[in-house]
């Protein structure tokens, strides 16, 4: 299996900077067995059925890119480094883990202020990334943070504009709970409360689960041959009453739908087992044509990068050719790409029917 199998041409204009508003008025592309249809989000509550599971990941993305300035005596007196840092992931002893620019104007024990009330010692620089212990912890860490940091926009959209205040609302989900993670559950981003609501009352069910999603997870693949790509660790937590719920549905015949590759990517590493299961901790699980599906019947999710591992991820789902030809008609019919863009709604047609 080679990475030239998932390429495809995506032109430029496509890659969405923006949501669409109102959320629900982002196109869908439901994909069901060979069947393609042209929808929009706010058809997902004639799409899912009384009795499916949607499985959502409720991590909270943080403002995790900060400008700051370094401080230090010289021979010639004072001088100051301005200092760009993107946190990647939390690390041990309330640390984190975080990129630098330029990081070759940083040594350890050295502190960077970010604001009046926000600031971080170095740790240790290695391999390209640092470690650093911010002055504040619990509830005054995010409210400084709030307040001086801007969302980690991913490269692709960084690329085209700088981050600006609505994305601090527009790159976060209605559901996000729990801070942690430094890129967006992106499927999620489509749904609004009263979306929520309305497939509630159809007797559609929701399952919160917590994937902390990182900075790996733009991270290309290197290897011509796929299979030997290792994936980069995320810390997730599947609940015993999450593992509960989904065993339930599944008892009963209904479907399990994660809205989105980080919450499938979690459910099935805690069913690594054979069964749903709780889980709590780092998941490196890579899922790409052959990968037998434990719990997932079907999956909400943007349109991903060419040669990603997101791409190899869907193809597991639906077939690589199919993928194919979903990809060629989004790309034909104009649908926006990646975290700001549109939705699909994969369904297999090897499982459940109604």
């Amino acid at each position: 299996m080679k990475l030239s199998d998932f390429d495809f041409h995506l032109p430029e204009g496509l890659i969405a900077t923006r949501p669409a508003r109102p959320r629900t008025a982002a196109r869908l592309l439901l994909a069901e067995g060979d069947t393609i249809t042209d929808l929009h989000v706010a058809d997902l509550v004639d799409l899912f059925r009384p009795g499916d599971r949607l499985v959502l990941n409720n991590t909270k993305v943080i403002p995790a890119r900060l400008a700051g300035t370094r401080h230090r005596d010289s021979a010639q007196g004072p001088v100051a480094a301005k200092i760009e840092v993107t946190l990647l992931e939390p690390a041990p002893q309330g640390e984190w883990v975080a990129l630098a620019k330029p990081l070759r104007k940083l040594r350890a024990g050295e502190e960077i202020v970010f604001s009046p009330d926000l600031s971080a010692r170095v740790v240790a620089i290695e391999a390209g990334q640092m470690r650093i212990a911010f002055n504040l912890t619990g509830p005054d860490f995010d409210a400084a943070l709030a307040a001086a940091g801007a969302m980690p926009l991913p490269p692709y959209i960084a690329a085209l504009r700088a981050p600006d205040e609505a994305d601090k609302t527009d790159y976060q989900t209605v559901f996000a709970r729990h801070s942690g993670a430094v890129a967006a559950p992106t499927a999620s981003l489509h749904f609004t409360r009263e979306l929520l609501e309305a497939l509630a009352a159809k007797g559609v069910d929701f399952t919160e689960v917590t994937l902390h999603v990182g900075a790996g997870t733009f991270l290309p693949v290197k290897v011509e041959d796929v299979t030997t790509h290792k994936m980069h660790a995320e810390w997730g937590e599947v609940s015993a009453q999450a593992a509960a719920e989904i065993a339930a549905t599944q008892a009963a015949g209904g479907r399990i739908i994660p809205v989105g590759t980080t919450a499938l990517r979690l459910i099935e590493s805690a069913a690594e087992g054979g069964e749903i299961a709780p889980f709590r901790g780092t998941t490196e699980i890579f899922i790409y044509p052959g990968y037998q599906f434990r719990v997932t019947d079907a999956l909400m999710t943007n349109f991903h990068l060419p040669k990603s591992t997101l791409l190899m991820l869907v193809s597991a789902l639906m077939g690589k050719d199919r993928m194919a030809r979903i990809y060629k008609h989004a790309v034909d019919k104009g649908y926006r790409f990646f975290s700001y863009g549109d939705a699909s709604l994969l369904i297999p047609e090897s499982r459940k029917q109604p």
